[in-house]
């Protein structure tokens, strides 16, 4: 994914709204959301580091927390459909 906002390093969403189904993306919010992250954005920002993925999914494989231990995910989905609502999606 390809965000042009990235260029500006103070980007702020805008609004903010719940996910009501799974998609591709909610996946990849759902794990950097339990990393403590807003999103991809926001881990780009503050990690400065390129996003592991598994190659076949191209899930997210591994973050890194703020408090710099890390997260792995597997390579099949995580976010569970009674997660699903959990998971905040922010425009900006």
């Amino acid at each position: 994914m390809y965000y042009p906002v990235l260029l500006d390093n103070k980007a702020k969403p805008k609004s903010m709204s719940r996910a009501k189904q799974w998609t591709v993306e909610v996946e990849d919010l759902y794990r950097f959301q339990q990393a403590g992250y807003r999103d991809e954005i926001e881990y780009r920002q503050i990690q400065q580091v390129e996003i592991d993925r598994w190659p076949d999914t191209g899930f997210v494989k591994k973050l890194q927390r703020r408090d710099n231990t890390f997260y792995y995910y597997n390579r099949k989905r995580e976010c569970e459909d009674q997660e699903v609502n959990k998971v905040k999606v922010y425009a900006y």
